[in-house]
């Protein structure tokens, strides 16, 4: 057995979570899980349609994007993983998706606002779009520029990765990650969701307020904060 099984079996569940919560279509997304102490990451093999996966199918990647053990090539994505991987130390797992509604959002470059508890109770602000990238970087090394842009907006807004784990890349999609792969698939749920309900709530009333400070303090820490009473 691969000394990287555990981390093939972490990476093919989330992924098969993927569809089932109607995140993608065909292919389109990828999820990876990491061992921090061996360097590497899980990740879905390029093209392969979820029906036909299985653990033994996910491909394993060090921080550089090289392959260390498959004989699949890795999801076109891998670059990105690897990057964000590389240099935010207390992400476990990745998820990368084209989901309709978060996708919407990144093609319109926009933020999507907090205007419910819905939102407040996983985030106290807006879900960040990054800007398109530039000419030079989508000439260059693609995917790999596409995570340096992801921490340069984390950067240039004062955004911490550990309390906003999600963002839209404009014009392009979601990215999300989490301490382990399930979290990750779950703010990629979350995000798709949140997407949605302020889409229609747009829909609604264009002029629709924001969420009150009172409310997202009071929604976001009844769940996250010190007091925290939300489950069991």
């Amino acid at each position: 057995m691969s000394k990287y099984q555990h981390i093939k079996q972490a990476a093919y569940e989330a992924n098969m979570q993927l569809p089932k919560l109607g995140l993608v279509l065909f292919t389109f997304g990828n999820v990876s899980a990491v061992d921090r102490e061996l360097g590497v990451f899980a990740i879905k093999p390029s093209g392969v349609p979820y029906e036909d996966l299985s653990p033994e199918k996910m491909v394993i990647v060090d921080f550089d994007g090289v392959t260390v053990e498959g004989d699949l090539r890795p999801s076109s994505d891998t670059k990105t993983h690897a990057v964000l991987y590389k240099h935010w130390p207390n992400i476990g797992g990745i998820v990368h998706t084209h989901s309709t509604y978060g996708t919407a959002w990144a093609q319109s470059q926009r933020d999507i606002p907090i205007f419910g508890t819905t939102h407040a109770d996983h985030l106290t602000a807006d879900i960040p779009c990054a800007p398109p990238m530039s000419d030079e970087m989508i000439e260059g090394d693609y995917e790999y520029q596409t995570g340096f842009q992801i921490m340069d907006h984390f950067a240039a807004e004062g955004l911490d990765y550990n309390e906003v784990e999600m963002v839209l890349v404009g014009n392009h999609a979601p990215f999300t990650w989490g301490k382990t792969p399930h979290k990750a698939v779950y703010n990629s749920a979350v995000l798709e969701a949140v997407a949605q309900m302020a889409y229609l709530t747009e829909q609604i009333n264009n002029q629709a307020p924001r969420l009150k400070d009172s409310l997202i303090k009071k929604h976001f820490e009844r769940k996250h904060g010190p007091n925290s009473y939300y489950g069991q």
